[in-house]
C-alpha cells in the first residue's frame, strides 16, 4: 500500500458531457482543475508547470514526462503501449488507463469476425449480389458450436469473450501472463509465469483471438512458428494491437493456406496504407480499428477515474496501472 497523496492542480483534456464533467469535478474537489483542449499547446505547457495530476484524452509525451510536479497521469483509453516508456518508471510517475470500458463490445467484435469467417459471409454475400443460389462447399461448413476458442489475454475483454464463447457452446482455452485461478467460462488456462507456452492452445483452437496488451513481451508473439502450429482450418482474430502479430509472417500464412483466414482490426501502422497487401489477403476481413461503443463509454471511464482518484488519495490499489512489464520500446 502506498502513502496518501494530495491532489492540488489537475490538467484535464478529456471531453465529457456536462453531467460527467460535474461528477469528475466533484470527485477531484477541492483541487484546482485546468480544463483545456488537446490542441491548446501553449495552455498545456503553462498548466504542466503546476499540475500534479493529468487526465488525458490521449497518450502522454515528453511534455508530461518533463513536467516538474506531475505524479499521476490517466490516459482515457485502453492500450497504454504508446505511453509505456521506461522514463515513466525512472521518474516515478503513476500511469493508468480506462482499459475495460469497452470490453463487452470488443468481445462482440471477436465474435463478429468468428461468425463471419466461419459462415463464409463474404462468399455468400458475393453470391447474393450475383443472384447465385449457394456457393461451392457450403454443405461442408460447420458452425462454432463444439469448436475451440483460444483466447490470448484474459483481462476485461478476454473474460467477456470467454462468456460469449461459452454461450455458443465452445470449448475455451485461455492464456495470460500472470498466475491466477482459472477464470469463469475458461476450460483450461495457460500462464506464461508458470512456464506454459502457447503451443497447445494454438494446436487445438479453431479461433485464436488476440485481446492482450502490446508490450516488449508480446511484440510479434504470433509469428511464423506460431502460425504453423495452428490448424489449417483455424482463424486468427486480432483485436489487440497490430504489432502483436508479425504481419509479414501472417500474410505468407494466409497466401499459402497455413491458416484458413483472419479477422484484423489493428495494424502495425495505422491507418493501413492503401497499397498494403493485407487488403487483398485471402479470406481476410478488415475493420479500421473501430468497434461500436458501449451505451455510456465515457460514464464507464469515469468510474475508473473516480475509483483511482480515491485510491490515489488514500493509498489504495489503483486499477489499470502500468507496470514495468508493460514497457514497450520495440515499436
Amino acid at each position: 500500500m502506498t502513502s496518501t497523496r494530495e491532489i492540488k492542480n489537475v490538467l484535464v483534456t478529456v471531453e465529457y458531457a456536462e453531467n460527467h464533467m460535474a461528477r469528475l469535478k466533484e470527485a477531484l474537489s477541492p483541487a484546482n482543475i485546468i480544463h483545456l483542449s488537446t490542441k491548446d499547446a501553449s495552455g498545456i505547457e503553462e498548466a504542466l508547470k503546476i499540475a500534479d495530476v493529468a487526465l488525458l484524452h490521449g497518450d502522454l509525451d515528453d511534455r508530461f514526462l518533463n513536467a516538474p510536479n506531475l505524479r499521476w497521469i490517466h490516459c482515457d483509453h485502453a492500450g497504454l503501449n504508446k505511453s509505456a516508456r521506461p522514463e515513466v518508471f525512472e521518474k516515478g510517475i503513476i500511469v493508468t488507463s480506462s482499459a475495460g470500458r469497452s470490453g463487452p463490445v470488443l468481445a462482440e467484435h471477436v465474435m463478429y469476425f468468428s461468425l463471419a469467417l466461419t459462415y463464409r459471409f463474404t462468399s455468400f454475400y458475393a453470391a447474393q449480389q450475383a443472384h447465385q443460389w449457394g456457393i461451392p462447399g457450403q454443405n461442408n461448413l460447420r458452425g462454432l458450436y463444439g469448436k475451440t476458442m483460444g483466447i490470448l489475454g484474459l483481462g476485461n475483454t478476454g473474460k467477456e469473450l470467454a462468456l460469449r464463447a461459452k454461450a455458443f457452446n465452445m470449448r475455451v482455452l485461455g492464456y495470460r501472463r500472470s498466475l491466477s485461478e482459472i477464470p469463469e467460462h475458461v476450460d483450461k488456462l495457460f500462464c506464461a509465469d508458470r512456464g506454459d507456452t502457447l503451443d497447445e492452445l494454438l494446436r487445438e483452437s479453431d479461433i485464436v483471438a488476440l485481446v492482450l496488451p502490446l508490450s516488449n513481451e508480446t511484440h510479434h508473439l504470433i509469428g511464423k512458428r506460431e502460425l504453423e502450429l495452428m490448424k489449417p482450418s483455424a482463424f486468427l482474430v486480432n483485436l489487440a494491437r497490430g504489432a502483436v502479430v508479425d504481419e509479414n509472417a501472417l500474410l505468407l500464412a494466409l497466401r499459402e493456406g497455413t491458416i484458413a483466414g483472419a479477422g484484423l482490426d489493428t495494424f502495425s501502422s495505422e491507418p493501413l496504407s492503401a497499397d498494403s497487401p493485407l487488403w487483398d489477403a485471402p479470406n481476410t476481413l478488415i475493420t479500421p480499428h473501430c468497434t461500436p461503443a458501449v451505451p455510456d463509454r465515457n460514464g464507464r471511464s469515469l468510474e475508473f477515474i473516480r475509483h483511482n482518484i480515491h485510491a490515489y488519495r488514500t493509498g489504495g490499489v489503483m486499477v489499470n496501472q502500468l507496470s514495468e512489464r508493460d514497457i514497450y520500446t520495440k515499436g
